[in-house]
């Protein structure tokens, strides 16, 4: 399986990993990287992803100037190889929400993690991150995303999730193939905070959104977080 690199904003890169097995059309794994004074990654994939998103890194900086290690929640394919860039990158610190870190990464990461608090801001040195808690939105009690503000990318991990293998980038779209995955894999906490979540984000404005799972979206952000806030609202009230 091959990763691929693809710039989807200023500095801002998508590592994409296909793999076919996944689902009934495959299913892409992506990781995100800032590249800033301060390089950041969100999502560090599985374990036996390390090696090739460690190599994509490269490509851009040397992996041992890595200096944030982030993901939306605890889970394989958005922390698995966590431990590996720790020790890859001497000077890295995960970042994560204060609940996440007081229920799991505190004693999970090799290195105490940095906590944040709902709104927190880091700056990267010409990109700042802000952390913002998403709990129970797509599904896990610790779930967040980041908004980089500078260039107006959300980094919104597992919501808007596809199959199969997109282009890096696309406007046409996604709230329809979002609804397909749901339909397949139910990965959704079906409740109010999905919804209030959605909404909470689209006014944010982004101008993209960085999905971990299928094709980056560079449409009208703000109406496809609205519109698929509307479908969990149409599923929880039939």
């Amino acid at each position: 399986m091959q990763t691929r690199t693809n710039e989807i904003a200023d500095g801002i890169y998508r590592f994409a990993t296909f793999v076919p097995e996944v689902g009934p059309s495959g299913f892409t794994f992506n990781q995100f990287f800032v590249d800033a004074a301060e390089p950041l990654l969100f999502h560090t994939g599985m374990r036996w992803l390390f090696p090739q998103v460690s190599e994509a890194i490269a490509r851009i900086r040397p992996v041992e100037e890595l200096r944030w290690i982030t993901f939306g929640h605890v889970e394989a394919d958005e922390l698995g190889a966590m431990n590996s860039f720790l020790a890859a990158a001497p000077q890295s610190q995960v970042a994560h929400g204060e609940l996440g870190c007081a229920v799991s990464l505190d004693d999970m990461a090799d290195r105490l993690p940095r906590r944040l608090a709902d709104g927190e801001v880091i700056d990267l040195g010409g990109r700042r991150v802000q952390h913002l808690d998403t709990p129970h939105a797509p599904h896990n009690w610790e779930s967040r995303v980041l908004f980089e503000q500078t260039t107006g990318v959300l980094f919104c991990g597992d919501l808007m999730t596809q199959l199969g293998d997109g282009p890096a980038l696309t406007d046409a779209d996604l709230v329809g193939p979002a609804s397909v995955a749901e339909d397949v894999f139910h990965q959704t906490s079906l409740g109010p905070a999905v919804p209030a979540a959605l909404h909470r984000l689209a006014q944010l404005k982004p101008t993209t959104l960085a999905i971990m799972h299928g094709s980056s979206f560079t449409g009208d952000c703000e109406t496809a977080l609205n519109d698929l806030a509307t479908v969990y609202e149409d599923r929880l009230n039939p």
